[in-house]
């Protein structure tokens, strides 16, 4: 399990990210690794908006705490 200091900062792999938790998702295409403005959720079989529930069509590589640097 990641350390809850490290994760805030290090982009941690998407395997093992959390449920329960705010989190900053990260994707990589053509123009690199970019990461989401707002804090998403893991739920089985996919990942939400924290703030309203809404599901988003991402498939992010990446997690780390919400509000990281």
């Amino acid at each position: 399990m990641a350390n809850p200091e490290n994760e805030r900062e290090v982009w941690l792999s998407i395997g093992s990210a959390p449920f329960d938790r705010d989190l900053q998702l990260a994707i990589i295409d053509y123009d690199g690794v970019n990461a989401l403005v707002f804090p998403c959720r893991r739920i089985l079989g996919g990942w939400i908006k924290a703030e309203n529930g809404k599901p988003i069509e991402v498939r992010p590589t990446h997690w780390r705490g919400w509000g990281s640097s």
